[in-house]
């Protein structure tokens, strides 16, 4: 339940923020500014999308990036734990969320997952289906 309260008191911080929803994802939330996923929500901390130029605000506040356990091994994500002082502050953190919308947005090709997409001209893209 105190995630749940977590959750109400980011989304409440950033509703200076147009169409900011929380979606569950893998026991945590996502946050999403229309279909950018820019946040994540997990154990009562607070984590933005961060690239090469913006992940250095972070560190240098002593803040680390978003990871999680896979296999026996650590995996590290472009995300940074927000500082207290950012998530306590409504007007700055509204700041530092546009900066990760923005980061989501320009990094979007290369957090997608690539597809196994056939050519149009491939043999089994010109069958007609069966009819039974």
């Amino acid at each position: 339940m105190a995630d749940d309260s977590f959750k109400a008191f980011v989304l409440d911080q950033l509703a200076a923020l147009p169409e900011v929803r929380a979606r569950a994802m893998f026991g945590a939330h996502g946050l999403y500014q229309d279909d950018h996923f820019f946040a994540i929500l997990d154990e009562g901390r607070l984590f933005f999308r961060t690239d090469a130029s913006s992940a250095t605000d972070y560190t240098e506040r002593g803040m680390a990036p978003f990871t999680y356990e896979k296999d026996g091994r650590a995996v590290t994500f472009h995300y940074h734990e927000v500082p207290p002082e950012i998530l306590e502050n409504a007007w700055e953190l509204v700041a530092w969320a546009q900066r990760a919308i923005q980061t989501a947005i320009r990094n979007i090709n290369t957090t997608a997952p690539r597809r196994n997409l056939k050519s149009s001209s491939s043999p089994a893209s010109n069958r007609k289906p069966k009819r039974r």
